[in-house]
């Protein structure tokens, strides 16, 4: 079956903190210094997540990795979103079949974008959704 998400991103963590005390580095900054890039409290704009997400997802499904047979609601996805998620994958198979994977991918990218972009983050369609917090 394969090992659980969340026990793989507790080994890439300890791996993550092993590497940085191995190389005498800090996940702290000095101090006196401030980090560089301080994470923002707004969350992205609809069109962000959405583009994200799909993207995400769609190429999950045309690689056929483990995860990617969760239905719409795992994913985080609004009805909308779903949509545009098949519309990419039908569209990154067809890409895969003439181009290869790695042109199939791309056109998932760009699709999702510019179909998030025209959907205004397609959120409309699922009382489901809910922003990421």
């Amino acid at each position: 079956m394969g090992t659980p998400p969340h026990v793989r991103a507790g080994h890439l963590v300890s791996a993550a903190v092993a590497l940085l005390a191995l190389s005498g580095c800090s996940a702290s900054a000095p101090a006196g210094q401030l980090p560089s890039a301080a994470p923002s409290s707004t969350p992205p704009p609809p069109v962000e997540t959405c583009t994200a997400l799909v993207s995400y997802w769609a190429k999950e499904t045309l690689k056929g990795t483990y995860w990617s047979g969760l239905d719409w609601e795992q994913k985080g996805l609004s009805n909308e979103q779903y949509a545009i998620h098949e519309d990419a994958v039908a569209a990154g198979r067809a890409e895969e079949r003439t181009a290869g994977r790695d042109k199939a991918l791309e056109l998932i990218d760009r699709f999702t974008v510019e179909r998030c972009r025209e959907r205004d983050g397609a959120t409309g369609s699922s009382e489901n959704w809910r922003p990421p917090s």
